[in-house]
């Protein structure tokens, strides 16, 4: 049985979305450098996107944090996968994710980076779920707040299937 796959947020909405934030994000950064720190997988499709819509200084790095198995739900263990690159002393420091859901991730993640000594530290995100809010993230960029199903598209995947839709869509499973 194959998967269904319905558009939640079509792919003009979401351009337009990164669009707004990017715009946002320079101002906030004018006459400063930010470096984007994008968490594997799932943000590499916005992370490149964001940055291209970015006018001030960009510079970029990349780590994986795991929670999920091949399943739908966090296990609520994370684990990094791949560390960044360069050290985080005096930067000003945007994490890119693709989505805040319940917030484990994501605290555990920007404590660990509290400590590497950023200028400044703050979390863009494409989706959020703040009704599925366990742990108390601040969100200081958010592109769409969305209901508790289970999406894929721009990034997002299940069972690794389904980033490269250009939108964002709930996966009906076996439908």
């Amino acid at each position: 049985m194959e998967d269904k796959i319905r558009v939640l947020v079509p792919e003009k909405d979401v351009d337009a979305k990164i669009a707004e934030l990017g715009k946002k994000i320079s101002e906030d950064y004018a006459g400063r450098q930010v470096h984007l720190v994008c968490v594997l997988k799932g943000g590499v499709f916005f992370m490149c996107e964001l940055a291209k819509r970015i006018t001030v200084p960009v510079t970029m790095d990349f780590m994986s944090v795991s929670s999920y198995g091949a399943g739908t739900e966090s296990s609520g263990v994370v684990k990094i996968v791949k560390d960044l690159d360069q050290p985080l002393d005096g930067k000003d420091v945007l994490i890119v994710e693709d989505i805040v859901d319940s917030g484990r991730t994501l605290g555990y993640l920007m404590e660990i980076l509290r400590k590497r000594n950023p200028k400044s530290l703050h979390l863009c995100t494409l989706l959020d779920k703040p009704e599925r809010r366990v742990t108390d993230v601040k969100v200081d960029y958010t592109g769409f707040n969305i209901p508790d199903e289970f999406v894929v598209g721009y990034g997002l995947d299940y069972d690794q299937k389904y980033r490269n839709l250009p939108y964002i869509g709930i996966v009906e499973l076996g439908k």
